[in-house]
């Protein structure tokens, strides 16, 4: 289990990060009932997934470890 290194690299942490965000500004805009502002929520979330996705087509995503013929796990 100590191989798997899930979410930690440049691509997850952005997209997390401008997600939270998101969300936050979505969820103040229903507190305050403000539609620009759930619109700009709404948009970053487009945003979010999107630089993420580019930056892991980039290289800065998690890389995959290989597996070898050697494994002794179930599949």
């Amino acid at each position: 289990m100590a191989e798997h290194r899930d979410g930690q690299s440049t691509a997850a942490w952005t997209g997390v990060a401008i997600l939270l965000l998101a969300t936050f500004l979505i969820s103040l805009a229903i507190v305050i009932a403000s539609w620009p502002m759930a619109i700009v929520g709404i948009v970053l979330v487009v945003v979010g997934v999107a630089a993420g996705k580019i930056l892991a087509m980039a290289g800065y995503g998690q890389t995959k470890p290989e597996e070898s013929s050697t494994s002794t796990e179930a599949r």
